[in-house]
């Protein structure tokens, strides 16, 4: 049997990522993450039992020592990190707590990881974010122009895994992929807010009047970009995974008033843009369609309506949650 260990396997990305490794009959998982495991509304793979699948809570920062005392233990082929402090906005607050997941954290991860000898390949991911405002269609050759405190930290790791791999063959693949979305997402997030919001009669805060573009790529088609970036990447390559075009906000949330029976003016309120917000990134996905045999498959409407059902499906525990961003230092 394959040996994953996912590191972050309470984030959105992670919980997703293991769900497509349980499909197959001849993967054994670890999830580590730092907060007990969530619900299964957040949680896709519960489904799946725990034959195959094991938990351990730890945390990257307060328990270095314990996770490669865990991951020595599983002995696993390929690690994957989705650790990370991941919103953009609040990292101007305490700038110092993204780089030190982001950064500091994942220095430790890694110096231990390349020691290791039953590692095969290390998965890194990253975010378009560090990139910055960018005009066209970028590829992963694009010079790193952060403007936030969280893209500098994740920028400041990509640096670090490149060094890594240069000075000691550390066998590391990055993966860069624009806006995730679809059922189980935090619902602080634009898509399953703007639903909840509907239902619930509260107007859609539009930053900037929805004006930014971003690449929305529904969640299962990147984790299957990662499965195939884990076994068949190249060490020390970076992939794009993205749709071939971007959408504004003010696009998406048009859509799912479309979806709902709804007018974007009547559900919908423009606000002050967001400080530092990036007006646009679309990336480039031909290295991972001519490497990895990738593409997206999943449409947005398809992906929209998914997020509708989900909610709609399980609204009584999710008018129970909160809806706004909670930080966790």
């Amino acid at each position: 049997m394959s040996k994953i260990a996912v590191i972050g396997s309470n984030s959105f990305s992670g919980s997703d990522f293991i769900d497509l490794l349980l499909e197959d009959p001849d993967s054994q998982v670890l999830g580590i993450s730092r907060s007990p495991e969530k619900s299964d509304l957040f949680i896709p793979y519960r489904h799946h039992g725990q034959d195959r699948f094991q938990f351990q809570q730890l945390d990257l920062n307060k328990h270095p020592a314990e996770i490669m005392s865990a991951l020595d233990e599983f002995e696993p082929e390929f690690v994957v990190n989705f650790a990370a402090q991941s919103e953009v906005g609040p990292s101007w607050i305490h700038p110092e707590q993204w780089f030190q997941t982001n950064t500091v954290g994942l220095a430790l991860l890694i110096d231990g990881l390349r020691q290791r000898d039953y590692l095969k390949r290390y998965v890194h991911i990253s975010s378009p974010e560090v990139y910055g405002t960018t005009s066209g269609t970028i590829t992963e050759s694009a010079p790193l122009n952060p403007s936030t405190p969280y893209a500098a930290s994740k920028a400041a790791a990509d640096l670090l895994i490149t060094t890594f791999v240069e000075q000691y063959g550390f066998p590391a693949v990055t993966i860069r992929s624009t806006n995730v979305y679809g059922a189980h997402q935090q619902l602080f997030k634009i898509i399953p807010r703007s639903f909840i919001y509907i239902d619930i009669g509260r107007n859609i805060e539009l930053h900037g009047g929805g004006q930014s573009i971003k690449s929305y790529i529904h969640i299962r088609d990147v984790s299957r970009g990662e499965v195939a970036a884990m076994k068949q990447g190249r060490t020390g390559e970076l992939y794009h995974l993205s749709p071939d075009r971007g959408h504004s906000i003010h696009e998406i949330v048009s859509t799912i008033a479309a979806i709902t029976g709804n007018k974007l003016e009547d559900i919908s309120t423009n606000i002050a843009e967001r400080l530092g917000q990036d007006a646009a990134y679309v990336i480039d996905s031909s290295k991972a369609l001519k490497e990895l045999n990738w593409t997206p498959s999943i449409s947005m409407e398809e992906g929209l309506i998914q997020v509708r059902d989900w909610v709609g499906g399980n609204w009584n525990q999710i008018k129970q949650e909160p809806l706004e961003y909670v930080h966790k230092p």
